[in-house]
């Protein structure tokens, strides 16, 4: 099955996405909302990418590869974003985009 094949991938988009969410929710209530606008615009387009990536991969798409790739573009910038930011959330998001990236960037690669 498809979705036992790229599980590892679909997990990281998975954790991605909630990560997102996350940090997205949390720049919200940051004193300066405004400086974190990008950040959370970045995480609302990675959560969705990453949740689409993988339901593309869980029903064996014949697009999964594409969206993949599109994927690891999205969560690497928006971890290059996150990564700027001091608070441990936006660590963190860092930290799960870049491995959701190299996932969906290994994915799209091997499909």
């Amino acid at each position: 099955m498809s979705h036992e094949k790229f599980k590892s991938c679909i997990d990281a988009c998975y954790d991605c996405a909630a990560a997102c969410d996350h940090c997205a929710a949390a720049c919200l209530q940051e004193q300066d909302v405004k400086m974190m606008a990008r950040c959370i615009a970045l995480d609302m387009d990675c959560a969705q990418i990453c949740r689409m990536a993988a339901s593309f991969m869980a029903r064996g798409s014949e697009f999964a590869k594409a969206v993949c790739q599109l994927c690891a573009d999205i969560c690497q910038a928006c971890g290059d974003e996150c990564a700027k930011h001091k608070h441990d959330h936006c660590q963190e998001c860092a930290k799960a985009c870049q491995r959701c990236a190299e996932e969906c960037r290994r994915m799209a690669s091997a499909a």
